[in-house]
């Protein structure tokens, strides 16, 4: 615990600070959180797939609980182990998470270091139900898997860190994607940092492929990625699994020669406009097996007589003009949220342990933090409260002051008076008990 401090204020001397307040929570709305992961019964889910070697003799700390407690951290905004020390003695945390004491800093370090690869398919198992969860509360019918690698920037000597050229910087290089629709996490891959954007990417998006096509409603697919992403064993894996996709090419010569004589010129084209021109070409690059349909589109600035700007998409949308696709495509750039929210509200790029396994770990847990407060919102939160960033739900929902008082057979919470957001606490709390699982998970 922190040392006793007591001070008089300056600009009103009869007021004295002190941090005796006793049983006081500066979090007392995470019990929302604990209500939910009641409601959608995820101990119980983490209990089925989650199994952690462990040969300690009396211990404490259960491992299935550090798990619970660094998870609830990450969503809470306590991203480091160290934090752990000042919330082992929360109340809120303690009635949460159904402990008399929590585990320290220490003992959550261990933890993450214990957990093997094996550990580490289970925690993408954990994300993957809690998909499941929402594509059958959501009825999902259509899905569009966004595909993009990040980095993850290191600063030690942490194993397979390495120097990546296109961000200049030294770090990891994880592959990550969404739900183009809706910001659903669909799966991530820690790799070491100077591995190329598209490697092993065609193995990443199978396994999501796989997971989404045996959903009973048919899902309709779609795999959207940059030029990054351009590479003939992505278009065969759709292809092969009748999945569409929607990704850009770099700028070739060759291409741009083949767009260049698609071009129009009319008596009634005005130069002093900014013109675009949207068609198709047959294409069939080197190491492709076959020739595919590819949208193009050209600019012309205003002023100026040659088209000179070309852009490329090579789908298999045949059917659909390219203009649309190019739309479709366009529509990628909600990706960056995603990865900035993952990123910069539940710590995913906190890549600061010493192996490679572990920071797969530390990312891992960031997933599924993610993905519980995405499944939270979309079930339980207002409408116009579920676009909510993390850090907005923290501030207006879990970061409330209140104080445990006990009685001969309850606890009782006292939230604070002055709460601005009262009204949207209470009605995320009915929400959440009035919930019905529509899916059961079935290992």
């Amino acid at each position: 615990m922190s040392t006793l401090q007591e001070k008089q204020l300056q600009f009103n001397p009869h007021l004295v600070m002190s941090n005796d307040g006793g049983q006081l929570s500066n979090d007392s709305g995470l019990l929302l959180l604990f209500e939910f992961f009641h409601k959608i019964k995820f101990k119980e889910l983490v209990n089925e797939l989650l199994h952690i070697d462990d040969s300690r003799n009396y211990c404490t700390h259960d491992y299935i609980d550090l798990f619970m407690q660094v998870l609830v951290q990450l969503i809470a905004g306590y991203s480091t182990d160290s934090s752990a020390n000042w919330l082992r003695h929360d109340p809120v945390f303690q009635q949460g998470l159904n402990k008399t004491t929590l585990g320290s800093q220490s003992m959550v370090s261990r933890f993450i270091h214990q957990l093997s690869e094996e550990n580490i398919v289970q925690l993408q198992s954990i994300a993957k139900a809690l998909t499941t969860i929402y594509i059958g509360q959501k009825n999902t019918q259509h899905m569009i898997i966004d595909v993009d690698s990040t980095h993850s920037d290191t600063f030690g000597k942490q194993e397979q860190t390495d120097f990546n050229t296109h961000y200049g910087t030294t770090g990891y290089h994880p592959l990550v994607a969404f739900d183009g629709l809706t910001g659903l996490f669909l799966g991530a891959e820690l790799r070491p940092g100077n591995v190329y954007t598209s490697n092993n990417a065609e193995v990443f998006l199978a396994d999501i492929i796989s997971q989404h096509k045996q959903h009973s409603c048919d899902m309709f697919l779609t795999v959207r990625g940059d030029s990054g992403f351009a590479k003939p064993e992505i278009y065969e894996l759709c292809e092969q699994e009748k999945v569409k996709y929607i990704i850009r090419l770099k700028v070739n010569a060759r291409l741009k020669n083949m767009a260049q004589q698609k071009v129009l010129y009319g008596p009634d084209t005005d130069f002093t406009h900014k013109e675009s021109q949207y068609f198709k070409i047959d294409y069939q690059a080197k190491s492709w097996e076959t020739v595919r349909k590819v949208a193009v589109k050209a600019t012309r600035e205003a002023g100026e007589l040659l088209f000179t700007t070309f852009e490329f998409i090579v789908s298999n949308f045949v059917d659909i003009p390219a203009q649309t696709v190019y739309k479709l495509y366009q529509k990628r750039g909600t990706m960056e949220n995603y990865i900035k929210e993952i990123k910069h509200g539940f710590s995913f790029d906190k890549t600061d342990s010493s192996t490679f396994l572990a920071n797969q770990a530390r990312m891992m847990m960031s997933c599924i933090a993610y993905t519980v407060i995405h499944l939270m919102k979309e079930l339980t939160f207002p409408d116009k409260e579920k676009k909510s960033t993390v850090a907005t739900i923290r501030f207006k929902v879990f970061h409330i002051a209140g104080r445990l008082t006990r009685h001969a057979r309850k606890i009782k919470v006292r939230l604070s008076t002055g709460y601005v957001f009262s009204s949207l606490f209470w009605t995320i709390l009915e929400n959440i008990q009035q919930l019905v699982l529509l899916h059961v998970f079935v290992k």
